[in-house]
């Protein structure tokens, strides 16, 4: 009994781990297809279910597909209704991999599984078709997996005990429904993987005497506990995505209780699209009959409740604001990464685009930071110029992190098979964070310097003050070309007006610099407060160099560039 416990372990882990890279394989080959996909093919409810639903079926893997539209939320790229819409198309995709199990599960495919192996060998050394190599391997582990779960034989003694021991609970009764589903869900919770727990379902409705009734409520708390990770993701994202994950948890909840309502003559009508008639104890079910019978009430059920929920999506989406209400004004002075979300495996495509996301949220937050300088400048209230210095100090240290953690991020994501383009982007992105970060140094540096001129007694001349006012200017100019840079594609981008601007605070800087050494020889203010004058304008004409790095490292050109 102990080698066939490790043999069924050990087939799952396997059964997981091909579908693993069969998905991931799948992702990769689609790559930034996918994005364009879900952020195109969403403008009505019906498209947003079809878009969930054959992404789900391109990749085997609907919390791949959820967890991307989670983070498309995140991003701002789908609203919530759409959201919603695509998760439930998701929903009925994954029932397919309930029909290739019941394939794997009913007719012996391991013949076919060693040249399946034996080709995708040869591709993965091949540059061009390694990922359809990948999932080739993926495919084979898959289905070897589930024949060696379909040809395990539990010994007499303990399919004996394995069926006195399901004789235990009455199907006919609410309450062990209740309790299988409350069973299906904590385990997939526990194992991650709803197909795992489909895999076992089978086997145990095949061979240990589980009655389908039963099977059927493991089934309905799968589809349940499934919901957990996007949840899980979610917790770290902004009120959106929660919202989208909650979406995708009420979905299978709702669905659940009402099918309870009905349960009995919901299953016979489910199994009756294979012809096997639960009811009719007399006759006892093949095997094939009952795994596809598990298939067919997966289907159904995910089919009915898009058709019965779908007309209210509107309404579903009004539940989730509810449970998720915004959160307090202010949360942008606390450090949190907006779109990068750890803690789940993605394609690195998918990686890449959301800390573009995560930088182009970094480059806002900074130009923020430069207007609390500017407003600095001209505070007069003691109480609130330190109240705001306070904040801009707060806002350095948050660049600061920022840079830290996009940059392990990244450094995570370098660690996966790139492709030379995703490779580029990756140290683009790196130098990007860096100058970004040294734009929030300069800004932390005209903060101090404003600091110290107000503990001293001197102030800033009228033309000083109107000086560097038009320098602040120019630099927040630039500094809303880059912004617009990272939210609009680089075909819309003229990066001559970056180039033009900082060419401006260049000459801009000069002649203040040479006019400043006229000023204090002719005694107009005092070479100290000439010089904190000069360290505003030279950290502005610092920043403004920066920028541009920042523009040459998105746009991959240089100053001179047409």
């Amino acid at each position: 009994m102990t080698i066939l416990l490790l043999k069924i372990v050990g087939a799952l882990a396997l059964l997981i781990y091909g579908m693993k890279i069969m998905s991931e394989a799948l992702q990769k080959m689609a790559g930034p297809q996918l994005r364009h996909v879900l952020g195109a093919m969403t403008t009505n409810r019906v498209s947003g279910v079809l878009t969930g639903m054959f992404t789900t079926v391109a990749v085997q893997s609907s919390t791949a597909t959820t967890v991307m539209t989670v983070s498309f939320v995140n991003a701002g790229l789908l609203t919530l209704v759409q959201a919603i819409s695509v998760i439930m198309g998701a929903n009925i995709g994954t029932t397919l991999t309930a029909w290739i199990m019941s394939a794997g599960f009913s007719f012996k495919v391991s013949d076919f599984v060693w040249p399946v192996f034996l080709i995708g060998l040869l591709l993965i050394y091949s540059k061009k078709n390694r990922y359809i190599g990948d999932f080739l391997f993926g495919v084979a582990f898959m289905f070897l997996a589930l024949t060696t779960l379909g040809e395990s034989k539990i010994p007499p003694v303990q399919l004996s005990e394995l069926q006195t021991f399901f004789a235990q609970f009455d199907p006919n009764s609410f309450f062990t429904i209740l309790l299988f589903l409350f069973f299906g869900t904590i385990l997939t919770c526990i194992l991650q993987s709803s197909a795992a727990l489909m895999a076992i379902t089978m086997m145990l409705c095949t061979q240990g005497g589980l009655p389908i009734y039963l099977g059927i409520a493991l089934v309905m708390g799968e589809n349940i506990g499934t919901t957990l990770t996007a949840n899980l993701v979610a917790l770290t994202a902004n009120t959106e995505a929660r919202r989208a994950a909650f979406g995708h948890l009420f979905f299978n909840v709702f669905g659940v209780i009402w099918v309870l309502c009905i349960f009995r003559h919901f299953v016979n009508f489910a199994c009756g699209f294979v012809g096997y008639d639960p009811t009719n104890t007399s006759v006892v079910p093949s095997a094939t009959k009952l795994t596809f019978a598990l298939a067919a009430f997966h289907t159904c059920f995910n089919v009915t409740n898009t058709i019965v929920l779908l007309p209210f999506v509107k309404q579903v989406a009004k539940i989730c604001c509810w449970v998720w209400k915004p959160k307090p004004n202010g949360e942008e002075d606390e450090f949190r990464l907006r779109f990068i979300s750890s803690g789940l495996m993605k394609t690195p495509e998918l990686s890449v685009f959301e800390a573009q996301k995560e930088i182009a949220s970094f480059a806002e937050r900074i130009q923020r930071m430069f207007g609390m300088v500017r407003d600095l400048l001209g505070e007069k209230n003691e109480e609130k110029f330190v109240k705001l210095f306070t904040r801009i100090e707060k806002y350095e240290g948050i660049s600061d992190n920022m840079e830290i953690e996009i940059a392990k991020y990244l450094d995570q994501v370098s660690d996966a098979h790139l492709s030379d383009d995703t490779k580029a982007k990756i140290r683009s992105m790196l130098r990007e964070i860096s100058e970004l970060e040294s734009i929030g140094d300069s800004c932390y540096n005209m903060a101090r310097t404003l600091n110290r001129k107000k503990a001293g007694k001197e102030d800033f001349t009228g033309d000083q003050y109107e000086h560097i006012h038009q320098m602040f200017e120019l630099t927040d100019d630039a500094l809303t070309q880059m912004n617009y840079m990272f939210n609009h594609p680089k075909s819309n981008v003229d990066v001559n007006r970056s180039f033009n601007i900082e060419n401006e605070i260049n000459n801009y800087r000069n002649q203040l610099r040479a006019q400043n050494i006229n000023d204090i020889e002719e005694d107009k203010y005092t070479y100290a407060i000439g010089t904190m004058y000069m360290d505003i304008i030279q950290e502005c004409e610092k920043l403004g160099d920066y920028i541009v790095n920042v523009v040459e490292a998105r746009m991959n050109k240089k100053m001179g560039e047409a």
